[in-house]
């Protein structure tokens, strides 16, 4: 099936900030993609899916199985930006046996989606992408781990500039994921632990070397990371405050820390730390994930399409090709090693 044949991906929330550039960036990728841009106000939706072009606006009732969609209109696959807490968006793509890409889920709250997908386990693909902004946790610290045999620790630290919220539907995600759990789960000498108060707090330097304190955080990069990489204390921590870029009068940023320590090939103690920066914020870094994940479940990088299955990023998306994008579409990624504010070297 060629590009142009495909059904038009089914973009819910695709009108919002996050959703709306994620389109953008799957049209800049994919010209020929036809997509649909499904909200709650139509003409809001029209104007967004009108500046993409070969593309259309729905009006969709999360409250219905069918989303209030014609049966006869075909989808190739649907990604929802917004917190679907009835999971009719995840029955619809398996109703249809489309892929379906999970953005808002905690680690915590993940059992309803995979209730489904165990009681319909030949149905649909369904990815689960609710990583720190879509992958850029886990996916390049898979590729900065191949230069260690053995790996000990793993500390993320990422920064959210607090004007860099996004739109409505982007700070009812991190209020709930913030505030639904008394205690967040981090992996300590081997053990999973629940950690809260003074265990959920660190204090990690910005890239500008400004030391910044930060709350334990469990998106699904944690469990990602413990399960491929080996390494026996992961934990990902978040500031949310100013950027380094915002400190210094600039366009807000978005930064990711990823410090490691273990062996080296030969056996001696070695530890890395690099930096991920983009200048424009979260949500370039987010529309980048979503894009490269849709790419994978459609089989428009060349690979053959996923079978029915439940993936995670990590599982499914090729860690360098996303490196790679990364790179084209703004981020800066920099390696500082041994001292982090000595010896920047492109990574």
């Amino acid at each position: 099936m060629t590009i142009a044949s495909l059904p038009p991906v089914l973009i819910a929330g695709g009108s919002g900030t996050v959703g709306s550039l994620a389109a953008s960036t799957l049209r800049r990728l994919h010209p020929g993609l036809r997509l649909t841009i499904a909200g709650r106000n139509l003409s809001r939706a029209q104007a967004v899916a009108d500046a993409l072009g070969n593309a259309d606006a729905v009006v969709v009732d999360l409250e219905r199985r069918d989303l209030g969609l014609p049966a006869d209109r075909p989808y190739s696959a649907v990604v929802p930006f917004v917190k679907d807490d009835v999971l009719h968006t995840l029955d619809f793509a398996q109703d249809r046996g489309i892929p379906y890409l999970s953005t808002s889920s905690g680690s915590f709250e993940m059992a309803p989606e995979v209730a489904r997908y165990a009681t319909r386990p030949d149905s649909a693909p369904i990815l689960f992408a609710s990583h720190w902004l879509a992958g850029v946790a886990t996916l390049p610290t898979l590729v900065f781990a191949r230069e260690f045999s053995r790996i000990d620790t793993i500390r993320l630290g990422a920064v959210l500039d607090e004007l860099d919220m996004g739109g409505p539907a982007a700070a009812s995600d991190y209020e709930r994921l913030t505030s639904a759990m008394a205690s967040t789960q981090i992996l300590q000498d081997g053990y999973w632990r629940w950690v809260k108060d003074e265990a959920a707090t660190r204090r990690f330097k910005r890239t500008d070397g400004m030391e910044v304190e930060a709350s334990a955080y469990s998106p699904l990069d944690v469990a990602a990371l413990a399960q491929v990489t080996g390494a026996r204390s992961i934990r990902l921590d978040l500031h949310y405050g100013q950027s380094s870029y915002s400190a210094r009068g600039e366009h807000f940023s978005t930064e990711l820390i990823v410090e490691m320590e273990g062996l080296d090939p030969y056996g001696k103690p070695i530890q890395s730390r690099h930096e991920i920066v983009h200048p424009q914020g979260q949500a370039p870094v987010t529309a980048i994930g979503i894009a490269t994940a849709v790419e994978r479940l459609l089989g428009l990088d060349g690979l053959p399409a996923p079978k029915a299955g439940l993936y995670m990023m990590n599982t499914l998306l090729d860690p360098d090709r996303y490196l790679a994008r990364l790179t084209d579409l703004g981020a800066e990624v920099v390696k500082r090693t041994p001292n982090p504010l000595d010896n920047a070297e492109r990574a």
